[in-house]
């Protein structure tokens, strides 16, 4: 199987961070978060990547090579505009020829591959979405109002519950054509012409440990996190 990682983005959420490094390049402990992602793939036996790049390509190019080092073989593509998640993923259609691993750059998830792509195979789904269990606190008071202005319930501080997107997808060669060539496309709006049109597109909830990087504190806390496990520096 190959995985096409989505590393062409601005990574204006995490600016002044990404104004000389890519997102995919920033710090986790003692390697960029990139090669995290590549030591996850190849624990999986996923030994062939292609890496959508564009802003900052060079740092990535230089750093990763073609993998050889990693005894990984890693193949380029290129967007010269900001392309959108989706947008990127385009770029690389012409390379891939049958099931393959999406993965966004600016999210680390560990889960048993091999079962996932089982459900995906025997559903013969288009694409599936790896999906986590979410919870936050929200830090205020929800005040229920009816029409006439009169408070009718107060919840404090309320728990909202759910799945949510990890950027992580199995996906066919086929859902590629639900994405327009040479068009800035968000992946939700290219999830929503398949559903439109009919395709089978699964969701799987992953129990394994999920690492999201896409702004300043969501990082800054993975990034301590990651040091800690390094243990005390001498």
């Amino acid at each position: 199987m190959k995985a096409v990682i989505l590393a062409a983005g601005l990574g204006t959420r995490m600016r002044p961070y990404t104004y000389f490094v890519p997102k995919a390049m920033l710090p986790l402990g003692n390697k960029p978060a990139l090669e995290h992602i590549l030591d996850w793939l190849k624990e999986n036996s996923v030994t062939h990547v292609i890496l959508c790049v564009s802003y900052l390509r060079h740092m990535i190019e230089s750093y990763f090579g073609d993998g050889s080092h990693w005894n990984m073989r890693i193949e380029y593509v290129y967007s010269e505009k900001p392309m959108g998640t989706a947008g990127q993923l385009k770029t690389a259609e012409h390379k891939l020829e049958d099931t393959f691993l999406c993965i966004y750059s600016d999210s680390i998830l560990r889960f048993n591959l091999s079962e996932v792509e089982e459900f995906h195979r025997k559903r013969g789904a288009a694409a599936t979405i790896l999906l986590v269990n979410y919870e936050h606190v929200v830090p205020y008071g929800f005040v229920e109002l009816d029409s006439e202005g009169v408070v009718r319930g107060w919840r404090e501080k309320p728990v909202v519950r759910g799945l949510i997107n990890t950027g992580y997808y199995l996906m066919e060669p086929r859902f590629l054509k639900y994405i327009p060539e040479n068009t800035p496309t968000s992946m939700d709006a290219a999830f929503q012409r398949a559903i439109e049109n009919k395709e089978t597109i699964l969701g799987r909830v992953v129990e394994g440990e999920f690492i999201d990087l896409g702004d300043k504190r969501s990082y800054t806390q993975a990034y301590k996190r990651y040091l800690e496990r390094l243990g005390p520096m001498a």
